[in-house]
């Protein structure tokens, strides 16, 4: 069996916090208890928060990332449109492409399914997880086996191909 073929993996991130949070890994640690809290959704493991530049590099507070590995009956497009509506809960308006925010949730992988997405539908794997070390990071942490659906990577092949100077630091090593 595929090592993917029963993962369902979310990125998790925060570079503000939510309204009543007092910073951006609160306002994190709280949407994975609203992940654990649905129904629907069995969080089966959840990474270590990692601290991050923004990407692209801007003058934004840095972001506060993780990986949650979960099991659900929903289809892709359902989960996403869950997601969504977590996000929106915790403030999020999705105004402006790579904005500050108090919360992002994307599906980075579906069971290994291949989707090119379309209205209300993802992209799956998501396009540009690969390419950011802050998603690769926590994601090693839950999925240390996983591989990417399209490519055959392997995470440790992933991360070595990135830039140098892309920086993530683990939370408690935070300035």
């Amino acid at each position: 069996m595929p090592v993917n073929e029963r993962m369902i993996l979310v990125a998790v991130g925060a570079n503000l916090a939510a309204d009543g949070f007092a910073s951006p890994l609160a306002t994190c640690e709280a949407a994975v208890g609203r992940l654990s809290d649905d129904p629907d959704l069995a969080v089966m493991a959840v990474s270590r928060w990692y601290e991050s530049e923004p990407v692209p590099r801007s003058e934004q507070p840095w972001y506060v990332n993780g990986v949650v590995r979960l099991d659900t009956p929903l289809d892709p497009a359902a989960l996403l449109a869950r997601l969504h509506a977590i996000e929106a809960s915790f403030g999020r308006v999705r105004r402006v492409r790579n904005e500050a925010r108090p919360l992002d949730l994307d599906i980075i992988d579906y069971r290994g399914l291949l989707a090119e997405g379309g209205e209300g539908e993802p992209i799956l794997p998501h396009p540009r997880a690969r390419e950011r070390l802050f998603v690769l990071l926590p994601l090693r942490d839950v999925a240390p086996a996983w591989r990417h659906p399209t490519t055959d990577e392997n995470l440790e092949t992933m991360i070595a191909a990135l830039p140098a100077d892309e920086t993530v630091i683990n939370p408690l090593e935070m300035r």
